[in-house]
Parts: structure tokens; C-alpha cells; sequence
């Protein structure tokens, strides 16, 4: 469902992406070419700051958004997705945030008011708050990162799990591809 916001912003999506019928975007969303949205993933850009002005959300192309992600920003911030990012089942990104190229965010993730950059990997249930995580990171399943302090204990991203990441964002491009063909079936 595309839905406008208070403020009057109603989402755009390009030609190319999926939108699951059942997912919600609302406001000052851009979705870029190629990107999978899933099943009952909710983007919501539509807190306003103090001067009453808002970021936009936006997904880079060819990245996806799985099942029940939600992405919202808090008073006005921004969320910006890059290329090739997935961002996995049931994770939220709260901004502001901006996560990288070429990132994988594992499922039940909590991002919030933090950058993670290019090529790096949060496995499943962790939370990264506050901080920079550098390109290349890897963060164990089930790690809490609170601080940049913090992020000097985790070691960089090895080829498997970058591989791992290439491998998903694949499929979901291919998911996109076989939505998009037959989107009128139904």
C-alpha cells in the first residue's frame, strides 16, 4: 500500500522495484530500481522536525527489504539504504541511519541513530546504536554495539560472510524479476 503522510509526501517507486501488496510505504519514501520489498515490511517517513521539514527514506537500487522489516525516522532524520543492501526478516532501522553498499543486516537487527558502512555485515539479533561502523565489519550474531569504542573488538568481515551477503542480494534481484512477470496474475 502506498499511502501519503500528513505533511502531503507520497512515496516514490521506481518502475523496476517490487512492493509486495502487503507491505506499507508511507510519506517521503524513494525506492530505487530493482529493489524487493517484502511481505508486510512497513517504510514510514513521516515525523517532522522542529522547523517542520523531514528526510527522506530511501532505498538504493538493487537492494532489498525482506518480510516485516520496519524502517521509520525519528523527528525528521533520514534513512538512506544503499545499493545492494539487504536488509533481512523482521529487522528495524530507526533514523537517523544510513547503512552502506553492499551491506547485509541479519534478521530481528535493530539499527538505530547510526552509519554502517560499505560491505560490512550484522548478523542476526544485534543492535548497533550510536556509532560508525567502519566498511568491512563483521558483527557476531547477537552483539550489542553501543558506542564506536565498542566496534575495536570485532573483527573485519571475512570473504565467506561477504559471500554469503552477495549471495542473498542475488536472489532477491531475481526475485524482483520473477514478481515483476507476473505482478498482474493477480
Amino acid at each position: 500500500m502506498i499511502r501519503k503522510n500528513p505533511s502531503g509526501h507520497i512515496p516514490v517507486v521506481h518502475e523496476s522495484a517490487f512492493v509486495d501488496p502487503t507491505a506499507i510505504l508511507c510519506g517521503k519514501v524513494i525506492v530505487h530500481e530493482n529493489v524487493f520489498i517484502g511481505p508486510y515490511a512497513v517504510i514510514r517517513a513521516d515525523e517532522v522536525d522542529e522547523a517542520g521539514d523531514m528526510e527522506a527514506i530511501v532505498i538504493g537500487a538493487n537492494s532489498n527489504i525482506q518480510d516485516g522489516v520496519v524502517i521509520h525516522c525519528k523527528a525528521g532524520g533520514g534513512v538512506m539504504i544503499g545499493r545492494s543492501t539487504s536488509i533481512a526478516h523482521r529487522s528495524i532501522v530507526h533514523g537517523p541511519c544510513t547503512v552502506g553498499d553492499n551491506v547485509f543486516i541479519g534478521f530481528n537487527s535493530v539499527l538505530f541513530n547510526c552509519s554502517v558502512g560499505d560491505r560490512s555485515v550484522v548478523r542476526h539479533n544485534s543492535v548497533v546504536e550510536g556509532c560508525h561502523v567502519p566498511p568491512g565489519f563483521h558483527i557476531p550474531s547477537t552483539t550489542n554495539v553501543h558506542s564506536d569504542d565498542e566496534l575495536a573488538r570485532i573483527k573485519p568481515v571475512s570473504a565467506d560472510v561477504a559471500d554469503f551477503s552477495e549471495s542473498v542480494t542475488q536472489a532477491n534481484l531475481s526475485l524482483v524479476r520473477g514478481y515483476n512477470r507476473i505482478r498482474n496474475e493477480f
